[in-house]
Parts: structure tokens; C-alpha cells; sequence
């Protein structure tokens, strides 16, 4: 089993955003992200840690300006927290090996999906794309993108 971790090698190639998001809490603009409209089949895991989190197959336009996914990857990879800041009572999603702060978790989301909304930054992101998926070490979930298309992982 592969293992997780957040390491100060990792945390100095952060850009400046990247480390604002993940490791000070903060948000980067809707809309002028780079993952908020992108579509190519594959997994998004911890900039930081490398921990697998989510999915293409749980993407969805939600209209808010940042990825939205209706479901972690790995449950065990994700932890949520009360965040009262700015005015309001929300619950913040991090990274459990990474401990980057990722997005918060909403309960309007599509409720054929299980009703959530996790409001994702993409600067607390890297995506492997599918054809990637072994050579960058996370071939253990190919066979997620294969059924899809009928053809064996």
C-alpha cells in the first residue's frame, strides 16, 4: 500500500497560490482556475501529499467557479472540519496525510449523487490523467476509467 505524506520538499515547490490555499486556508478567484472547467478523464490528488481524493467520474458543473465533486475517492483521505470564518458556519474538507486545506463540503449538491457539493481548489490539486495512471503510481485505480469504456485494466 502506497503511503502519504506531507513533506517540506513538497511544500517548497508550492507556487505562491498553491501555498496560500493549502497551507494558510485560503481561496483561490472562481472562474480563473484550472480545473474548473476542465473535463479529461482521471483522478486529482493532494498537490502536497499525493493522496488520491477524487474523480472525474464525480465532477460536475455546479456553477460556482471552482471543481465540484459529488464524493471523494477515498473517504480515509479526506476529514472535515467547522469553519466559522467569514461570517458564516461551513464545513472545510482537507487532506488527512497532506493536511491541506482543499474546499468545503456543501449539502447542495445533486441529490442523485447523495446531495453533496465538495467545492474543491485547484491549486490544493495535481490531475493524473487516465493514461497516466500507472506510470505516475496509481494504477490500482485504472479499472475505475476502464469499465466505462468496456475494456479491461
Amino acid at each position: 500500500m502506497k503511503t502519504y505524506q506531507k513533506t517540506q520538499e513538497a511544500v517548497a515547490k508550492l507556487t505562491p497560490m498553491q501555498r496560500r490555499v493549502t497551507q494558510e486556508s485560503g481561496t483561490e478567484p472562481p472562474f480563473q482556475n484550472e480545473f474548473h472547467a476542465h473535463k479529461e478523464e482521471g483522478l486529482y490528488v493532494d498537490i502536497v501529499s499525493g493522496e488520491p481524493l477524487f474523480t472525474s467520474a464525480d465532477k460536475f458543473d455546479s456553477g460556482c467557479g471552482w471543481p465540484s465533486f459529488t464524493k471523494p475517492l477515498e473517504a480515509s483521505h479526506v476529514t472535515e472540519h467547522t469553519d466559522a470564518g467569514h461570517g458564516m458556519l461551513r464545513t472545510e474538507v482537507r487532506s488527512r496525510h497532506g493536511d491541506s486545506h482543499l474546499g468545503h463540503v456543501f449539502p447542495d449538491g445533486p441529490r442523485d449523487k447523495g446531495g453533496l457539493r465538495y467545492c474543491i481548489n485547484s491549486a490544493s490539486l495535481r490531475f493524473i490523467p487516465r493514461s497516466r495512471l500507472s506510470e505516475e503510481g496509481y494504477g490500482e485505480y485504472a479499472s475505475l476509467f476502464a469499465k466505462k469504456e468496456g475494456i479491461q485494466a
